[in-house]
């Protein structure tokens, strides 16, 4: 990403305003009632034909364009951009009915039938052919196309279809394999297949990680894991070749999805291969909701290398898919909507135009809802379109780097989380998130990075539940913190290396003499168990039984009952110019705090907010361009900034020229 492309248009820089548009759904007269509601609503740009295949190729080499060039023609005449997708989402009934081949099979052995969207195989050559052939009719029909502003390849990919065990997958896993370790006596030694018996003497004997009598190799697991996200990237890269060759100047994205619990796509490992990227969010209710939402913004604003990126998706008020979907209060569309443009989205855009009246997804909130354009959340889209034209001149700026930095590594969130471990309660995400709103508690700003990312730029590094840690990794880190970084990391960090091994002589293994610390032996904690500290928080889900094997090593805090009274539960380490420190227990964003600020001390980070706004807004920073976000349900005073914006409103966003 050292030089991400835009949108292909001319004309000053604007923040983009949108969503996926299905005229397909609908009959054609009302075509023309949606260009001038978009209008209206200060629309310029769509995704268009996302799940469109159907109609596209309507039979087996027979194509059909003509409504998608009305539809194309139609929305350039109204002065709207259209972010063209590949359609290749969902495969026709034509094709799966001829081809039942390129059904996914699940970990059972059985077959994903049609009936829902994204019923392929990532490894499918007969579905990658039939792809390929529709992405190069479509990227020669409309290259020259004056609407084209960019092309989308597939949609979510891996949403539904991220693991195939199906005998197309298993070949593609060989594949894989091989060119992972060369032979078979490398892959014997990363998979530890001396236990249990499963010695490999011919790769025709591999499979995927199908049902088992019990927990299958935890290795094979994480390659499995590595390969899945590795295919479609695959496909990504494939119909994004086709389209550079035929459309060269158009730029190419796919639709990411940073949001909670979503973990298959290595996006650190994907950003690379999009033009610009792109992601799609939907928020959780519950009270860590907004915080979630500023975490995924962030996660994506530095996936995309502080460039402006694309919000593609996300909704104007309920869902669908949750247990209860409960709609959006008053000024949280606005609001929810700014944040991902306060971490650098340059393109708000929503699932969808105008909302279905039939389909699974027709009680999904749109720009348009149901009940038209005399609706309260019709008039809150407009209201919003009107906003981000006002925040014209925040187009093109990028993310003001932080002072401080959280590591988010896929692999660790991968395997932390696998079967056969000392706890199968630990959610690595939520460990992450809990970090994160303890920096939005003390009013500090932070970047959420890959840990590929260059940490020599921050003064300070947490680096939670960092569980897969190669020599390489271990010797950044050393090099970071002797260098003068202040490094802080958790429980199960530094346990194993790339091929889930442990690093032998004591926990936290490859981070042991680094942190000054030994523990013999894990102790997890039962549900209705909890460890008091000295401090005056409590832990939770974990302890460890910490030995000092360096005389440098300060106890900040200590575990006070128990069997773990009086042993160490937060520790800090000079080493060189700088420090490692480490938590042992899960602490919550309330004890996080409570010790990060003695951290952030150390390292010279402090908060940029007045003591009066720490905790209650977020600040977050494009080209000097401040964002304040409210993160409380009242209206906050402003005056302590010195700003002209006296109070910020519940559940608003300003943003305040430098």
């Amino acid at each position: 990403m050292s030089s991400p492309r835009w949108l292909r248009r001319t004309g000053a820089p604007r923040l983009e305003y949108g969503a996926d548009y299905n005229p397909e759904q609908w009959p054609r007269e009302v075509w023309d009632d949606d260009v001038r509601a978009m209008r209206e609503a200060g629309v310029t740009i769509v995704s268009l034909g996302i799940f469109s295949w159907a109609r596209l190729e309507p039979a087996d080499g027979e194509f059909d364009f003509g409504w998608l060039d009305e539809a194309m023609d139609l929305l350039h005449a109204n002065g709207i951009l259209v972010d063209l997708a590949t359609a290749t989402a969902s495969p026709p009934p034509w094709l799966t009915a001829a081809h039942p081949e390129v059904l996914p099979i699940d970990q059972q052995g059985r077959t994903v039938w049609p009936g829902g969207r994204q019923h392929w195989r990532p490894t499918s050559k007969i579905f990658r052919r039939y792809a390929l052939r529709l992405v190069r009719e479509l990227g020669t029909h409309y290259a020259n196309h004056p609407a084209l502003a960019a092309w989308h390849v597939n949609n979510e990919l891996g949403c539904h279809n991220l693991y195939d065990f199906s005998d197309d997958a298993a070949v593609a896993f060989r594949d894989w394999l091989r060119s992972r370790y060369a032979t078979l006596d490398a892959l014997n030694h990363a998979w530890g297949t001396a236990f249990w018996s499963q010695h490999y003497t011919a790769w025709e004997q591999i499979l995927p990680p199908r049902l088992a009598a019990t927990h299958p190799n935890p290795t094979q697991q994480l390659d499995f894991k590595r390969f899945s996200s590795d295919v479609l990237k695959d496909h990504l890269i494939a119909e994004r070749e086709l389209l550079r060759e035929l459309t060269p100047e158009v730029p190419v994205t796919t639709n990411f999805m940073v949001v909670g619990e979503t973990k298959g796509m290595n996006y650190a490992d994907w950003a690379a291969e999009v033009d610009f990227v792109a992601n799609d969010h939907y928020t959780h209710p519950g009270p860590r909701s907004r915080d979630e939402l500023s975490f995924a913004a962030n996660r994506v604003g530095n996936l995309a290398g502080g460039a402006p990126w694309f919000l593609m998706e996300h909704s104007t008020s309920a869902v669908n898919w949750q247990p209860v979907n409960v709609p959006k209060r008053p000024g949280e569309l606005a609001r929810d909507s700014l944040t991902h443009v306060a971490h650098g989205a340059d393109a708000v855009c929503f699932f969808q135009w105008r909302q279905s009246r039939a389909g699974a997804e027709k009680y999904h909130s749109a720009m348009l809802p149901h009940a038209g354009t005399g609706s309260a959340l019709f008039r809150a889209v407009v209201s919003l379109g009107e906003r981000l034209r006002d925040l014209a001149f925040v187009a093109g700026t990028h993310r003001t780097r932080a002072r401080a930095a959280i590591v988010f590594d896929w692999e660790s969130w991968w395997a932390a989380e696998q079967d056969s471990h000392p706890t199968d309660r630990l959610r690595y995400q939520q460990e992450a998130l809990d970090w994160y709103s303890a920096f939005l508690d003390l009013g500090v700003r932070v970047d959420v990075v890959p840990a590929s990312a260059p940490l020599a730029e921050y003064a300070f590094v947490a680096a939670p539940i960092l569980h897969v840690v190669p020599a390489a990794l271990a010797e950044r880190l050393t090099s970071y913190v002797h260098n003068g970084g202040h490094l802080v990391t958790t429980y199960f960090s530094g346990i194993v290396d790339e091929n889930d091994h442990v690093w032998l002589g004591g926990y936290p293994g490859a981070l042991r003499e680094l942190l000054g610390l030994r523990i013999e032996e894990f102790a997890p904690l039962l549900d209705d168990e909890s460890a008091a500290l000295d401090n005056g928080t409590t832990g939770t889900l974990w302890t460890d039984r910490i030995d000092l094997t360096s005389p440098a090593t300060e106890v900040l805090a200590s575990y006070k009952t128990g069997e773990m009274a009086g042993r160490p539960a937060v520790t800090r380490h000079p080493a060189g110019a700088g420090s490692a420190g480490y938590v042992s227990t899960r602490l919550g964003p309330a004890g996080i705090a409570a010790v990060l600020g003695e951290f952030l001390d150390r390292a010279a980070v402090r908060s940029e907010l007045p003591p009066d706004l720490r905790g209650r807004v977020e600040l977050t920073v494009r080209d000097g361009i401040r964002f304040l976000l409210n993160r409380t349900d009242a209206p906050v005073d402003l005056t302590s900034l010195g700003a002209d914006v006296p109070v910020l409103a519940a559940r608003a966003v300003a943003a305040i020229r430098a």
